[in-house]
């Protein structure tokens, strides 16, 4: 995370129940106001850079907490800063007691000791990389995902980013439509942004990349996951589709299928009721006395007249 006052940032980190300093290299300890007027006056050798604060927030698992001590954070720390790049530049390293995942804030300058800015290209893949590496090289528990972070103890942007993250991730389950998309992610709060290369275009073929703001924060696709974009999102939307379509096909099959041995049965279960029903002699079906209906006696008596007219033919 990136901001604009070492003040707040300072104040956060070390104000924490058990905060806890574990390292820092160029500013005062003296009191808390020394540690934030020491990043100050360092960045103003470089003003024109808003926000000069650095703040990275490193949580392990709970699985890792027996060999995670200080000693061993702070040299995963020190690791980290240097495959990250923050080099010679100020830094405060406090350690956090206030949940079952031991973890600790990296508080640094983005304005190092020379006055010039820390690059923040690719840091959010930069970042991916070397905690995998380093997670690697302790022997460290991987996370089966952002699914496991407790986002009640986040707080601003990192908050907003995985509130974002779980509502895409519901959305891209249930929905089957670009449109149904959007409006489930507008019920959490969550607007969605086509970045176009050119102002107002509506040609998909200028389509660049996808925003998604939520309380007054934006994020790339890529930031609230990797890989994410409209191509994925589209193809995953329409795979929901086809597969409510062949559900409901399956579905009517099989009710189709229930139904006909059921039509069946009862058929045949009509008929054996038929036959063992006794009834009334009405002269009907009795041979030795015929009834007809008039209409058609008349009729065949017509035909038979006809034909004695006739006589036979030759």
């Amino acid at each position: 995370m990136k901001a604009a006052s070492f003040s707040r940032c300072v104040h956060y980190v070390t104000g924490k129940e058990d905060a806890k300093i574990l390292v820092s290299d160029g500013v005062l300890l003296t009191t808390i106001q020394d540690i934030i007027d020491s990043f100050e006056f360092q960045r103003q050798m470089n003003p024109r850079i808003s926000k000069p604060v650095g703040h990275i927030a490193l949580s392990f698992l709970p699985e890792d907490k027996d060999i995670l001590t200080d000693e061993m954070m702070t040299k995963i720390v020190r690791e980290y800063m240097e495959l990250m790049g923050f080099k010679d530049t100020q830094f405060l390293l406090v350690r956090h007691f206030d949940n079952g995942n031991p973890h600790c804030h990296l508080v640094y300058n983005r304005i190092n000791n020379e006055g010039k800015t820390i690059t923040d290209q690719n840091d959010f893949r930069r970042n991916e990389q070397v905690t995998k590496l380093l997670k690697r090289k302790y022997g460290l528990t991987f996370s089966k995902g952002k699914g496991r972070t407790k986002t009640e103890r986040l707080r601003g942007a990192e908050k907003t980013k995985y509130e974002i993250y779980h509502a895409v991730g519901t959305a891209l389950l249930c929905c089957k439509s670009w449109s149904e998309f959007v409006n489930h992610l507008k019920t959490n709060g969550v607007e969605v942004e086509l970045v176009m290369k050119r102002n107002g275009s509506k040609d998909m073929k200028d389509l660049q990349g996808m925003r998604f703001k939520k309380d007054g924060y934006s994020f790339k696709a890529s930031q609230i996951r990797r890989g994410l974009s409209f191509t994925g999102i589209m193809s995953k939307l329409n795979s929901n589709a086809e597969k409510g379509q062949q559900r409901t096909i399956n579905s009517q099959k099989h009710q189709s299928q229930t139904e006909q041995p059921r039509q069946e049965t009862y058929s045949k279960q009509q008929e054996r009721n038929d036959s063992s029903i006794s009834l009334p002699s009405l002269g009907l079906f009795d041979t030795t006395n015929p009834v007809y209906d008039s209409a058609e006696e008349e009729f065949r008596r017509r035909m038979q007249r006809k034909k004695k007219k006739r006589g036979p033919r030759l």
